[in-house]
């Protein structure tokens, strides 16, 4: 796979988008999970546009909401959501919306979340700020934007794009990342998702509105701080959501807890 291939594929992107504004990412991972999600983002008026990762089949799409295979022409073996963030330029018509898949939220917070994301300028980007262990609170290079939940704009992903500084894993291997010099700048930060979209907005001069963590933390069902989660091929690179989210959580007794059950 190359650029040229992943250009002429967002053409098919765009296309199935249409003049669609307020575009909300699900990345498919279970079914129950996918529908909640669309359900939660029509309840705020956007429009949920529907991916997934290739192990997790055919994705259930609510009326309304939009389906693209984002690998159909690209065949990869796995797919995260970073991919389509990273190119989103290409093919939204204003702003793209997204979270983690094991993410659910009040309502009060996704009107909440809609609002900020609706008042976003072109070339501003909203995003959650993490947190780094005090002894990397002096270290930049260890720091990162997490997309946890967010949303991004068509000029703000162009601009990281162009200066090879979004959401690319190691993005010091991004093929914008710039010559020698500019290598050497970026040597040392952090290798995960959204250390780019930090450096971004370290050297770029990128407008990023930062999301609290603990704004949407209670509904985030993940395997930090849960000792008996259950991880599959091994956790880290190779584990697979598709298979641990509804593992390790009943999505009725989250969606209970957040006031949201009637939504299932």
């Amino acid at each position: 796979m190359n650029l040229e291939d992943v250009f002429m594929a967002a053409e098919r992107w765009r296309k199935c988008i249409g003049p669609v504004e307020n575009l909300w990412l699900v990345w498919h991972v279970s079914d129950s999970w996918t529908l909640l999600q669309q359900r939660l983002i029509q309840e705020v008026g956007w429009t949920p546009l529907v991916g997934r990762d290739p192990r997790a089949g055919h994705p259930p799409v609510c009326e309304g909401s939009i389906y693209i295979d984002f690998n159909r022409e690209l065949g990869l073996e796995r797919l995260y959501m970073h991919f389509p963030l990273e190119f989103a330029f290409l093919f939204i018509e204003r702003r793209l919306a997204f979270w983690h898949s094991d993410l659910l939220c009040r309502i009060p917070v996704m009107k909440d979340l809609s609002r900020t994301f609706a008042s976003l300028a072109d070339r501003e980007m909203a995003a959650v700020y993490s947190k780094v262990a005090r002894r990397h609170l002096l270290f930049p290079w260890r720091h990162r934007f997490f997309e946890l939940v967010g949303c991004t704009t068509k000029g703000a992903s162009h601009d990281q794009f162009k200066n090879g500084a979004g959401w690319w894993m190691n993005f010091q291997r991004h093929p914008n990342a710039g010559g020698y010099m500019e290598g050497l700048r970026r040597k040392y930060f952090y290798w995960d998702h959204g250390a780019g979209v930090f450096y971004w907005w370290l050297f770029y001069g990128g407008q990023v509105v930062r999301i609290k963590h603990a704004t949407v933390a209670e509904g985030h069902c993940t395997s930090s701080g849960k000792p008996d989660y259950r991880f599959s091929a091994g956790g880290g690179p190779n584990k697979n959501l598709s298979v641990e989210l509804d593992d390790n959580y009943r999505i009725r007794t989250v969606a209970d807890k957040l006031d949201i059950g009637h939504l299932l």
